[in-house]
């Protein structure tokens, strides 16, 4: 039998006891898949928790937004598994340097670059070393996964990736200059660097998924192939599917 751990926000404790009490829970070590209770924004975190465990994450909407998850329902929890479509997804990775010090983390969904105050932030992009925008003026700049393309990113205004497409979308926000200029799809092996300009008088912000770093003075993204993590979905409702119905919904 398949062996499970559940793991849920703290408004979703009736619901987590009830699954505990049907189904067991083996424990973080040793369960086979971790089930997730949530929303979008919990299901990051436990991606983030268990990277390197090779455990595949079963989502169940118990959050506001729930467009990662699978409906909750309490019943044929081990049929649902057992016929569940897979995704496999690859974080990327932001190096993001201050003044004093260069810090790593990893993001799923995106790395954003805001600005910290009222100012306009000023940004050089470089793409695999070769500059590309010598300048840009705006609230921010992000580059985002497949996953993450019907995020922040699509807030954007940025492009919806298939979670199969071996592409980045990079995304300005709020662009002032260059002002026509809505962004870039580029091939997963891209590295991307961020250059702040006058970056004391406009200082700038990283985010990594959830993890920020302030005053940056430059910012590496690539995607990290050498880390894979599985998603777990309903048959019939496979995150490519969702994402695809997204470019078509209202």
């Amino acid at each position: 039998m398949t062996k499970l751990h559940f793991t849920a926000v703290p408004h979703a404790a009736e619901s987590i006891a009830a699954l505990r009490e049907r189904y067991g829970d083996s424990g973080p070590e040793e369960a086979d898949i971790v089930v997730a209770l949530g929303g979008d924004g919990f299901m990051l975190q436990t991606l983030h928790s268990f990277t390197g465990k090779g455990k595949p994450i079963y989502g169940m909407n118990r959050g506001t937004v729930g467009f990662l998850m699978n409906e909750y329902h309490l019943d044929d929890l081990p049929a649902r598994l057992s016929a569940a479509e897979k995704a496999v997804i690859h974080p990327l990775k932001m190096t993001a340097h201050t003044q004093s010090r260069a810090v790593e983390a990893r993001a799923f969904n995106e790395v954003s670059l805001l600005r910290e105050t009222r100012q306009a932030a000023k940004i050089r992009i470089l793409v695999d070393g070769r500059p590309r925008i010598s300048e840009l003026i705006c609230d921010g700049v992000l580059v985002s996964t497949p996953v993450g393309s019907t995020a922040y990113n699509l807030s954007a205004h940025g492009p919806i990736l298939p979670v199969t497409a071996d592409l980045l979308a990079l995304t300005p926000i709020s662009a002032f200059r260059p002002r026509r200029w809505r962004g870039a799809l580029l091939p997963h092996r891209a590295k991307v660097r961020f250059e702040m300009l006058e970056s004391q008088k406009r200082p700038v912000s990283a985010v990594a998924d959830d993890f920020e770093v302030r005053d940056v003075t430059a910012v590496d993204v690539e995607e990290d192939r050498s880390i894979s993590m599985t998603m777990l979905y309903d048959a019939g409702h496979s995150l490519d599917e969702r994402i695809l119905a997204e470019q078509f919904s209202d």
